[in-house]
């Protein structure tokens, strides 16, 4: 399987490296992840390079200390976005208010790029459970994917998450003007999964969604994203969600037994104490999925286990990208290969979520083997 070479888009540069950035490379080589956050803190520049022409990504990445490429990727000073909460000139109102900087900041910097734990995050602070909070949040948001392509040094991978971050945003914004609740209509519909195999259809048609809706057809992520999800039918591997995450974190991408299958938590450890197919990170995480879950949990023992049988085993994306075959106008391939004709998600809000008139029953315990 094809992968996208996540390194090979975050430009370097060279110059005289300060004390931190030395430092940097060194813990990143070592696999120091939250010592890699604190210098990142404290200043460091990611796209420097040492006396071998290699940026601390790409020699974290060299040793397989995939955590630290993670957090030097996704890395965002909260000065950047702090700019847009000052007054602009005459207007006196600046784009973000300052109370909705830690909240966002929070969100841009997580590395769980499942669209079900960003709506969480949304959901769990009062702030932006709010319909002109949201709306500022994501044009803030559009603003700094634009930043992020037409600045000197253009970040793709930068740019594609802060305009995925915008996409989930704004369909956290149509749900409360929808229905002007507090998004358990979303999470349900997101979490939902299909008959037979109880795969989110749902979400991974969003997903896809944001990818073809990113703004800048010429970017070579974009293209290689298309490249390698475009032939892949909806409910196979690799999904829209995994190839996104290896492209905008750098992590290894997993099958599902190593996350959790509400939220995509990874080192999720708790599983369904009845079936033993899925695991959490949690009991909020396991009653969220419950609606959904109990139609496979109550399975047949040995349909189910056929089922098992057929998930894929642990994979890993190859970290070298052929571009040979990159097709040459992005935006036709969008139209050719996406096939969002069928997936686009044209209906409204109250079209996703489907009532269930079951009742409600508390899903098994989930624990520890």
């Amino acid at each position: 399987m094809t992968g996208v070479n996540m390194t090979s888009l975050t430009p370097a540069r060279k110059g005289e490296l300060t004390a931190e950035e030395r430092v940097m490379l060194q813990v990143a080589a070592a696999g120091n992840a939250e010592i890699t956050e604190m210098i990142l803190d404290a200043g460091a520049e990611t796209d420097l390079v040492n006396s071998v022409g290699r940026t601390a990504a790409q020699m974290a990445a060299f040793v397989g200390q995939h955590d630290c490429v993670t957090v030097i990727n996704n890395f965002f000073s909260r000065a950047r976005l702090e700019y847009y909460t000052r007054p602009e000139g005459s207007k006196g109102e600046p784009k973000l208010p300052p109370k909705l900087a830690g909240p966002l900041h929070k969100i841009i910097m997580t590395t769980n790029l499942n669209p079900v734990k960003m709506v969480m995050l949304v959901k769990e602070d009062p702030l932006l459970v709010d319909v002109v909070a949201l709306e500022k949040c994501y044009r803030v948001m559009d603003l700094l994917c634009e930043q992020c392509v037409k600045q000197q040094d253009m970040n793709e991978v930068l740019a594609m998450k802060m305009h995925y971050i915008s996409c989930v945003l704004q369909k956290c914004l149509a749900f409360l003007q929808e229905r002007d609740d507090n998004l358990d209509a979303l999470l349900k519909s997101l979490l939902k999964g299909r008959d037979g195999d109880g795969f989110p259809q749902y979400q991974e048609k969003f997903i896809r969604d944001c990818i073809q809706k990113f703004p800048y057809c010429e970017a070579n992520l974009l293209q290689q994203l298309v490249r390698i999800i475009a032939p892949v039918e909806i409910g196979n591997v690799p999904t829209a969600f995994s190839v996104l995450t290896q492209a905008l974190t750098g992590q290894m991408v997993l099958m599902d037994t190593e996350y959790c299958a509400t939220c995509g938590e990874r080192g999720a450890d708790k599983k369904c104490s009845f079936c033993k197919m899925v695991v959490y990170c949690g009991k909020t995480c396991q009653r969220l999925h419950w609606f959904t879950h109990k139609r496979q949990c109550k399975t047949p023992v040995p349909q189910r286990d056929a089922q098992f049988n057929r998930q894929p085993k642990l994979r890993e994306l190859s970290s070298n990208a052929d571009d040979s075959d990159v097709v040459n106008a992005a935006s036709s391939m969008l139209a050719l290969c996406l096939g969002l004709s069928e997936c686009a998600l044209q209906h409204s809000p109250s079209d996703d979520y489907c009532e269930t008139s079951e009742a409600c029953e508390d899903p098994p315990h989930a624990g520890k083997d």
